[in-house]
Formats: C-alpha cells, structure tokens, sequence
C-alpha cells in the first residue's frame, strides 16, 4: 500500500499543471517502492526541503523532485551536489539520462522514466552512507 502524500507536499504538487503533477507522483511512488525493497532501508520521511517534495532515510542521501515554472516542459529528480551520486549516475547510465551539473536528472514530461536504471539510482541513494566507499561512488 503506497504511504500517503503528506499535507505539506501534496499541496506543492496542486500548485503544478496537471501533467506535472502526475509525472512527479509518479517518480514520489517510484521512489517509494524502491525503498520498500531496498535493503537497510526501514522508513522513508516525506518532508518539503527548498519548497520541494523530499525523502530522506536514516542513511540515505536525500532525494527531491520538481517542477519549475522556469522549465515548464520538464520535471527533475535531484541528489545531493556534494555527493558522489550524479557522478556516477553518468557513469553507469551516460546514454540513459538527461544529468544537469551534478544533482539533476531531467525529464521533458513526455518522456518514459526508465524505471530499472533509475529505481537503480534512487537505491544507492537511499543508501548513501552505507556504500560511499565503494570505488565508483568514493568520495
């Protein structure tokens, strides 16, 4: 059963146009259910950080996704820049994924999210702490 939108959150998403509402829901669930089979993560706390929908977990890195009036056409998930995340995103996936600097992936709202890759991304994230030690994600 998916976790309930929090008050706060779900009333930044009723600000988007409806396309983007559902794009961003649809990477809020992703995110969610990755986090349901992903070991050593026991909760993930939805929260607004910077205005945006947010989900942090004990040792994960935390992970937000927009919409931007300034990018009307698309939607983003965003990583943490100091990490050692977006780096190797590119590196594992440099064909998959629009990468902005080093926190954001982009989507234009018509596109298909890879889920595989992109589930993939969000697990390393959620555990962030626990793995940052490995040679590719090495700080």
């Amino acid at each position: 059963m998916m976790k309930e939108l929090s008050e706060e959150v779900g009333q930044v998403i009723e600000t988007y146009p409806k396309e983007a509402q559902k794009r961003i829901l649809e990477l809020r669930e992703l995110i969610l259910n990755t986090g349901m089979k992903t070991d050593g993560v026991n909760e993930i706390e939805e929260a607004l950080r910077w205005g945006e929908p947010s989900y942090l977990t004990k040792k994960g890195s935390t992970i937000r996704i927009a919409w931007s009036k300034k990018q009307p056409e698309s939607f983003s998930i965003f990583f943490k820049c100091t990490s050692q995340l977006v780096p190797t995103f590119k590196a594992l996936y440099p064909e998959t994924f629009h990468f902005e600097g080093n926190r954001e992936i982009r989507f234009d709202l018509s596109d298909k999210i890879p889920q595989r890759e992109l589930s993939h991304c969000i697990s390393m994230a959620l555990r962030y702490h626990s793995i940052k030690h490995i040679p590719l994600l090495g700080n």
